[in-house]
């Protein structure tokens, strides 16, 4: 019975020396774990992996300290631990609070880091774009739209 190499999510350690190139695809793909009969298993996974895992971490702490707090809205509290949500209207950062906590749920129950920090890097970056003025200026749109060439 073949198995696809990403697929597979445990290796034996001897696979390491046996098929390195197998194992390291998988792991490149997501985490893998390594099994010895030595000692505990390892997990190998990419590095980028690790930061997305480490950036999560952060995260929760982040929103642990602000859940423990009793002072405040939830805003407020989110606000006094990320400045940059100040940029935002007082009705963006209850909406940003409440979708960053949603997202960080999201992440923390499917394992899946990324919800959680593209959430939380969506918010900022508006945040951003707002302090420099962006979004300001009203939009003007066209009353008919003309057709273009293709190239």
């Amino acid at each position: 019975m073949s198995t696809t190499t990403t697929s597979r999510t445990t290796f034996q350690s001897s696979e390491l020396s046996r098929s390195s190139s197998e194992v390291f695809a998988a792991a490149a793909d997501h985490p893998v774990r390594v099994t010895r009969r030595d000692g505990e298993a390892l997990v190998l996974m990419s590095e980028s992996a690790d930061r997305a895992r480490a950036s999560l971490l952060e995260l929760a702490a982040q929103l642990v300290a602000v859940s423990t707090s009793t002072e405040g809205t939830l805003a407020s509290r989110m606000s006094d631990r990320f400045p940059w949500m100040l940029a935002l209207s007082k009705d963006d950062q209850e909406t940003c609070a409440s979708e960053v906590l949603a997202a960080a749920r999201a992440s923390f129950a499917t394992n899946q880091p990324h919800l959680a920090i593209a959430e939380l890097t969506a918010w900022r970056e508006s945040a951003t774009a707002l302090a420099a003025g962006l979004g300001k200026e009203p939009i003007e749109w066209l009353e008919e739209s003309e057709p273009v060439e293709r190239p």
